[in-house]
């Protein structure tokens, strides 16, 4: 059996969510943690207290929708938001909830729905809370596939749309034709925000910077597109503090070594933002990741939201079964590799698949397992 392997990294505490270990999206505010599910067995958002971090508790877990799962969370203030999209688990379901539920959570034992925000189609993928405002990857008639729509949740009882933006091309039901080949998924995944700046992947479309400075009207800046051959899946860009880079990470999506490999996480330089250029690659983790099962490459990089772990050169990032990786980008042409964490499989699994992560202030890291293993809580001795 394989031991867990670490360089530079703590184990702290586990929480195997009450048997719920399909792990995904983690946020955490205060005491709690909140972590988002695959969904296979209905089980939707967990609440965590984490006052202890040894000894995390499971305080609240919330269901979902039949034929729905709400794998993505985002918390501010005291309204916890979560998405409803079509789950694919259940490809035969003929019902299915599709928008963005919202949740009083001033105590965070007992959330409360309050309001929700429908995306009809196949749902809302992903978010970004910006108080008011939640940026999100949203379906609607007429489109293609998954886009920006932009909602005011000044009052989350009552959510409303305030913009919108698709790749030219997507408006299918308005006449609008793909210009891109057919076999290449253009669709929205989520956007990261810094100042009037929205830094949104486009999955086989790459990067896209837009102009969010009025919220009704997103203007295209630029479009970095990679190259096929290398690229697809483009997952999330994160600009660094104080800095004109962005981390931007391509999604793995096959098992082992198969399809494109590897997938890459670029740092893209955007000092001349309507020319964004590519300055470098991450290393690719060593080891014998292409034969332990699941899939090997990135996911998700720590997106240093308000009020988390916030640096200009330390980037933490899951890359599915080479686990938790931290990367230094002091020097942006060359990347190097400072620490990681690669748990053991959950009993019954074959591999990890370290999903997501979030980084908070005082170094603890909190890190999914979407593979059954749960919710990790890690300490980075340098952060």
């Amino acid at each position: 059996m394989l031991e867990d392997d670490s360089w530079n990294i703590e184990a702290v505490g586990h929480t195997d969510l009450n048997g719920h270990g399909d792990c995904m999206h983690v946020n955490v505010q205060g005491d709690y943690a909140y972590v988002a599910h695959m969904g296979g067995d209905r089980i939707g958002t967990s609440v965590v207290d984490v006052s202890d971090a040894a000894h995390p508790a499971v305080v609240a877990q919330l269901e979902t929708p039949p034929g729905t799962h709400s794998h993505k969370v985002q918390v501010a203030d005291d309204v916890l938001v979560v998405n409803h999209e079509r789950n694919p688990a259940e490809p035969d379901a003929q019902e299915w909830s599709a928008g963005l539920a919202f949740f009083d959570i001033s105590d965070p034992r007992k959330p409360r729905e309050v309001g929700f925000f429908p995306t009809p189609g196949k749902g809302t993928h992903r978010m970004t809370y910006d108080p008011p405002y939640v940026y999100m990857s949203g379906s609607d008639r007429g489109y293609s596939d998954q886009f920006l729509i932009i909602a005011d949740a000044s009052d989350p009882a009552r959510p409303v749309e305030v913009g919108r933006w698709w790749f030219p091309g997507m408006r299918t039901g308005a006449g609008e034709e793909p210009s891109w080949n057919a076999g290449r998924r253009y669709a929205h995944h989520h956007a990261n925000l810094r100042g009037d700046r929205a830094y949104a992947t486009w999955w086989d479309a790459g990067l896209v910077i837009l102009d969010i400075s009025d919220v009704s009207a997103p203007q295209l800046v630029s479009h970095l597109p990679f190259d096929p051959a290398e690229s697809g899946a483009t997952h999330s860009a994160l600009p660094l503090p104080g800095r004109d880079l962005l981390v931007v990470t391509d999604e793995s999506v096959d098992d082992g070594c198969a399809g494109i490999f590897p997938k890459h996480v670029r740092v893209v330089d955007i000092s001349d933002e309507q020319n964004p250029t590519v300055l470098s690659t991450f290393p690719v983790p060593a080891g014998d990741f292409c034969g332990r099962g699941g899939r090997f490459g990135p996911h998700n990089v720590h997106e240093m939201r308000p009020g988390t772990y916030r640096s200009p050169n330390r980037v933490h990032l899951t890359y599915f079964n080479a686990g938790l990786r931290v990367i230094d980008v002091s020097d942006p042409a060359a990347p190097a590799e400072v620490g990681y964490y690669v748990p053991r499989p959950a009993p019954g699994a074959t591999a990890i698949q370290l999903n997501d992560l979030t980084v908070t202030e005082d170094g603890l890291v909190f890190v999914t397992d979407r593979s059954g293993g749960g919710l990790y809580i890690l300490r980075d001795e340098f952060a």
